[in-house]
């Protein structure tokens, strides 16, 4: 009998991690941040870079034309607080694209037991894309609206018309963020339970335009109270609602006495969706 090859044991360089476990928080921020470029397809290639580019080009050509008229005639054609409302369809348009992009690929391409390792969490997988969404569209708006705001304060004389200038700049802002808080809580949670970018698009709008008829036919066929309820329906509506309850104006929606339910019908909203979209993530299978 031959003898038999006696084992070799290979040194192959390999050592044990020494440097720095930056744990959960880098984690979560890593992924908001990546998913924050995803939404402009920074990084990515240049077709991912059209359409949500292409979005942001439009709304900055409307906020470019509006400052230009103000800043010629004087007269403000668009508001801080009309803008968001203006461009909600091409906000909507963005989410139904963007929102895709964040999750539905993830469960599609079966990655999501690489991002549910420790120590990202699920909750925290399902936070940090709806908080990249909210940031998205957010500067979406909120961009065109610093162009406003610039011609703005060159266009009016003396410092506390420019101090009323920046507190109209600063409501702005904040409808801003209730416009991209609930757009991006609707569309997220669509996308989550579509794993087909191309079939989650179009439901992300049907969602919105659905509702529209519906509170079309209140205002129409209803009485006074179904109309002042009617924009309850609607998310594009319910923000117009929240907004005449806290800053009323002349000839703007009428409400009645239900301003408050607004604001609640509101909230309920986007906790409702934020808290289906972590329970969509705790039980999806990795």
């Amino acid at each position: 009998m031959t003898d038999r090859a006696a084992g070799v044991i290979h040194d192959i360089g390999y050592q044990r991690y020494q440097g720095p476990r930056l744990g959960r928080g880098y984690a979560v921020g890593s992924l908001l941040t990546h998913s924050l470029r995803t939404a402009y397809g920074l990084g990515r290639s240049a077709k991912a870079k059209v359409f949500p580019w292409l979005v942001v080009g439009i709304v900055g050509v409307v906020a470019v034309v509006v400052t230009a008229i103000r800043s010629v005639t004087g007269e403000v054609v668009l508001s801080y607080l009309d803008f968001p409302d203006a461009v909600f369809p091409l906000a909507v348009l963005f989410c139904a694209v963007v929102a895709p992009e964040l999750v539905s690929r993830d469960l599609r391409s079966g990655v999501l037991s690489l991002y549910f390792s420790r120590p990202l969490r699920r909750t925290d997988y399902g936070l940090a894309k709806l908080a990249a969404l909210i940031g998205a569209v957010w500067l979406l708006l909120t961009g065109p609206m610093l162009v406003m705001f610039l011609g703005g304060v060159f266009s009016v004389d003396g410092w506390r018309a420019v101090w009323d200038e920046v507190g109209d700049f600063g409501s702005g802002l904040a409808y801003a963020a209730l416009h991209a808080v609930l757009v991006s809580a609707v569309s997220l949670l669509i996308a989550s339970l579509v794993s087909r970018r191309a079939v989650a698009a179009p439901i992300v709008v049907a969602a919105f335009l659905v509702t529209l008829p519906i509170v079309g036919l209140l205002e129409t066929a209803g009485g006074e109270t179904a109309r002042q309820l009617s924009g309850l329906f609607s998310p594009e509506t319910l923000l117009v609602g929240v907004r005449v309850w806290l800053a009323p104006e002349p000839d703007s929606m009428d409400l009645g006495g239900f301003g408050p339910l607004y604001g609640a019908v509101t909230v309920a909203l986007v906790a409702a969706c934020a808290g289906l979209l972590l329970v969509r993530y705790r039980r999806v299978r990795a």
